[in-house]
């Protein structure tokens, strides 16, 4: 019987920097969604803290949708209460880290992500050029969840954007 080795979306791909601005994968660990049954959002917040409003990030739980969310690590029991499901083999993470990182996602985002109108704790459900994604502005990067079998096109996307930067910085314009 052969062994399966597990591999993430993104093996292969070494962190990529320019212009000051790293693209690398990132390591999330697990992600269960949660969907809260009617009636029951007191109880859930009682067991995880309060539940994030819309695009918001609240400790480790990121809003996906009206009293929706992804949970960044261990789910407690939740039975009754919400529907959980475990996200994680089927999503991707990447990393964007420094000073182009706005910049560099601006020309793929329908969004303005600049520091002052896309905080620290500022969530996004929104469109990567054609894939869905999940945009988490952290302290000092971008965290970008993407469907596993979108990673690749998302890492090529983001990378392509951030050399087209690079050039342009290099011409001086």
């Amino acid at each position: 019987m052969p062994n399966l080795i597990a591999k993430s979306a993104l093996a292969g791909h070494a962190p990529v920097t320019l212009a000051g601005t790293t693209l690398d994968e990132a390591h999330v660990g697990p992600i269960t969604s949660i969907a809260v049954f009617p009636g029951a959002l007191d109880e859930v917040n009682a067991r995880l803290g309060s539940f994030p409003a819309p695009n918001e990030v609240k400790g480790n739980l990121i809003w996906t949708g009206p009293e929706q969310a992804f949970l960044m690590g261990q789910a407690p029991d939740l039975a009754g209460l919400a529907a959980t499901t475990d996200q994680t083999g089927g999503w991707a993470a990447l990393r964007l880290t420094g000073p182009k990182a706005a910049d560099t996602l601006m020309r793929l985002y329908p969004l303005d992500l600049r520091a002052a109108h896309f905080p620290p704790g500022t969530c996004a459900r929104s469109p990567l050029g054609h894939m869905q994604s999940i945009l988490i502005r952290e302290a000092d990067s971008f965290l970008i969840l993407v469907f596993r079998s979108m990673a690749r096109t998302a890492w090529h996307e983001i990378e392509a954007a951030l050399q087209a930067l690079n050039a342009r910085a290099a011409a001086g314009l």
